[in-house]
């Protein structure tokens, strides 16, 4: 109202003015036009807005039309028209101009957006200063934060007059809390109770867990969402005439709570009758019946219909025809309550890829990143080869974040570019100096590892590492692609001193070198093989304290061994992300024989899958499933497995709430002894941290609920099931500018005598 009268008192004003004005004048020919008092705005600016040029006859009529232009562009807070001679003369005083916009007190909006939604609104640095449009600024910030369920903002503009006509403006902003939701009602409903349709929304009402979920908090966008949800829920159910009628929101008073009316009217379910394709046929009809998740006598379902009609986009797409239309049309019979469906197509023309770009990759050459897609440039477009080549970039390890986005090339019809943009993470890591672990206690180390080796893709590590466990030199190196077709060729060589009796481990030394040569052979996009070789040379001392199944050994088998070893495997990796994968699954079967021309014999296989599948729709929120089995076993003249051999559980990578090696056989002093087989199995939710904004950290921090169980088993010791330890807790990873970060609170839920529990555990990595 107060921008109204505003409005209004200038228009009287300009009037009242003109008028006084108007009596002096006579009417002339204008020779010339001169104005005066400009400071900011150019004149050309003005005589845009001049209704008047040289050469027109001006009266009392026209100079008010000059007035009431110019101060329509608000541009000016007074203005004056004279005559001199054949000249007219315009004098002009100047608004102020905005020299700044400061916002203080906000936090649930950023500047940068409020500043945007001033602009919308004409108020932004560099424009003329109106103070009449002051409650016009402050109703639309109201607007953002009651959007966002802030009714309790309280907004106040400060106007600071600065030099050379120009003014600074603070908004302080009070946001106060948002609305909490007092309780949700749906009226109308009578095919589902008002509990079902509750659960589906997004929007609950006040609980004991609404501080770590944040679903009680108000906003219209949630709202909006929700509504759909509640349409969708009925639509994919065969109420193809449900509506929503209206939706009350009230507000208590103080501002704090929200309550919610939602009124409906679900009309009749309908069923499926004819489904009909029509159109231009790239594939045979029957092809494509078999890719519709509809049929005549299912319930109606918008979701079935909608998944059909990609099913067709994308079959059309993967054989080039990326601009295909397929619209489902239904044919509602009110009376048999029957929905006819027609499918029509339209494949348009087929597309071919002229280039494809890559972006974003500032350390990772182009190259690494070109021979993993599979879509070619002068080929037909495919979806699928897009969808797969997306998902190698991203199992490469090497990025946050992987887009890709098809474009018409303009001026084509036929022609697309495929752009890929990705952005990077550390992808090595780099440490030197002292530090400590759970597992090895004291640990100084000077160490380079780098996946990426100078954006190369090759993996190189050299280090040295000294703790109070292990003592190792190392240098390995991979190349993945060996061959131009994808054979991966690694090689590791090292020197390890190792004292374990620091690590939990029953007391031994050894000191060990050798080498390997593994290559990696890839059977298609998911699968690969790999062989190899490997020489050990192992050297074993016995302490005073080592346990009688290290005498053992030695007594029977020797202390000294040459080790010839092959190494062969499978591997299936169909997850979509090598970092925080949401979906698919990795699998590993390995192998490895001590053959017998070395002079120990024995053999070690296991099988390692992980699997991952999303929980929700609309947010990150990831189910897995991780099992992993090995055991080990002798051949030949060997008659005890090697204990230097033997598998360790228990700690942060394995059963977490159990102190690290420390599960399965132990010595009278309770120290491990490890074992030949080796059982775990964890399972764990994935979700966003809660309170973090998912645009900073979001993307490299993510919690995790978890259930852990395992243990390992000594060779002629029974599996026996019931002796599986078992864990529970919560846990984080952060992908962090020091490295990967793990922490973990978990609680052993079954323990035996002599375990050693531990809740928290952590690791950690220095990455670059």
């Amino acid at each position: 109202m107060k921008f109204i009268k505003a409005q209004i008192q200038i228009a009287i004003i300009s009037l009242i003015f003109a008028t006084a004005v108007f009596a002096e004048f006579q009417p002339f020919t204008i020779k010339d036009i001169r104005v005066e008092g400009l400071r900011q705005i150019s004149a050309g600016t003005v005589f845009n807005y001049l209704p008047a040029k040289a050469g027109d006859t001006v009266d009392s009529q026209k100079v008010k039309n000059i007035i009431h232009e110019l101060f329509k562009t608000r541009f000016f807070k007074d203005i004056q028209v004279e005559r001199e001679g054949s000249i007219l003369v315009i004098i002009v005083t100047e608004r102020p101009g905005i020299a700044s916009i400061k916002f203080t007190g906000n936090k649930e909006i950023k500047g940068d957006q409020l500043t945007k939604a001033l602009q919308q609104i004409g108020f932004a640095e560099g424009q003329v200063f109106d103070r009449s449009i002051l409650e016009k600024v402050e109703l639309e910030l109201q607007r953002q934060y009651f959007s966002r369920g802030k009714y309790g903002v309280k907004i106040k503009t400060t106007v600071t007059p600065l030099t050379r006509n120009r003014v600074g403006i603070t908004i302080d902003v009070k946001e106060g809390a948002i609305a909490k939701i007092g309780g949700i009602n749906i009226v109308g409903n009578h095919a589902f109770k008002e509990k079902t349709l509750l659960r589906t929304l997004e929007l609950k009402k006040s609980n004991k867990l609404s501080f770590l979920t944040h679903n009680d908090q108000y906003s219209r966008q949630k709202l909006a969402a929700d509504l759909e949800t509640i349409r969708s829920y009925y639509l994919d159910r065969g109420y193809v005439n449900f509506t929503i009628n209206s939706t009350q929101v009230s507000i208590t008073p103080d501002k704090k709570r929200v309550f919610i009316v939602v009124n409906v009217t679900e009309g009749n379910q309908y069923q499926i009758g004819e489904v009909k394709l029509a159109g231009k046929f790239i594939f045979p009809p029957e092809e494509l019946f078999k890719i519709l998740t509809v049929a005549s006598g299912d319930i109606f379902s918008r979701k079935a219909v909608s998944e059909s009609t990609t099913n067709i986009t994308d079959l059309l797409g993967d054989e080039g025809y990326a601009f295909a239309n397929v619209n489902a049309m239904p044919e509602i019979d009110e009376e048999k309550k029957i929905v006819t469906l027609t499918f029509f197509i339209d494949p348009g023309k087929r597309a071919y890829v002229r280039r494809v770009n890559i972006s974003g990759n500032t350390k990772t050459r182009d190259e690494v990143v070109r021979r993993e897609i599979r879509q070619q440039e002068g080929g037909w477009i495919s979806t699928e080869l897009i969808h797969r080549s997306k998902e190698r970039v991203q199992r490469l390890g090497y990025f946050k974040d992987v887009n890709v986005e098809t474009v018409p090339v303009p001026g084509t019809t036929d022609q697309v570019d495929v752009n890929f943009s990705v952005e990077e993470h550390p992808s090595g890591s780099l440490s030197a100096g002292i530090g400590y672990s759970q597992s090895q206690g004291l640990i100084f180390n000077t160490s380079i590892a780098q996946q990426n080796f100078l954006g190369s893709g090759k993996y190189v590590n050299l280090g040295f590492n000294n703790s109070y466990i292990n003592t190792i030199y190392s240098f390995g190196y991979t190349n993945p692609y060996f061959t131009e077709d994808g054979i991966s060729r690694g090689f590791n060589a090292y020197y390890r001193s190792t004292n374990p009796l620091f690590g939990n481990i029953a007391s031994y030394t050894s000191k060990n070198y050798g080498a390997d040569l593994t290559f990696t052979i890839p059977i298609n996009e998911l699968d690969s093989i790999n062989l190899g070789a490997g020489y050990q040379n192992v050297k074993l001392s016995l302490t005073d304290t080592s346990p009688t199944q290290y005498e053992q050994f030695v007594q029977s088998e020797g202390s000294r061994f040459d080790i010839f070893s092959v190494n062969f495997g499978w591997a299936h990796d169909g997850r979509d992300n090598a970092i925080f994968p949401t979906r698919g699954g990795y699998q590993n079967v390995f192998g490895k024989v001590a053959v017998p021309i070395g002079s120990l014999h024995f053999y070690e296989f296991g099988y390692k899958q992980s699997w991952y599948q999303p929980l929700s729709k609309t947010k990150p929120i990831t189910l897995m499933l991780r099992a992993d089995i090995a055991y080990g076993g002798v051949y030949g003249g060997t008659h005890i497995y090697p204990f230097f051999e033997n598998f360790y559980a228990g700690g942060i990578n394995s059963v977490r709430g159990f102190r690290p090696n420390t599960l399965g056989p132990k010595t009278s002093d309770g120290l491990a002894l490890g074992g030949n087989f080796q059982l775990i199995g964890n399972a764990e939710v994935f979700f966003p941290v809660p309170f973090l904004d998912e645009n900073k950290l979001g993307k490299s921090l993510r919690m995790s609920v978890f259930a852990d169980t395992g243990n390992v088993y000594a060779q002629g010791q029974a599996v026996n099931l019931s002796t599986l330890r078992y864990s529970a807790g919560v846990a984080a990873t952060w992908l962090s500018p020091f490295g990967t970060l793990r922490f973990s609170l978990a609680k052993a839920l079954r323990t035996q005598p002599g375990d050693f529990p531990q809740v928290f555990q952590f690791s950690m990595g220095t990455q670059f």
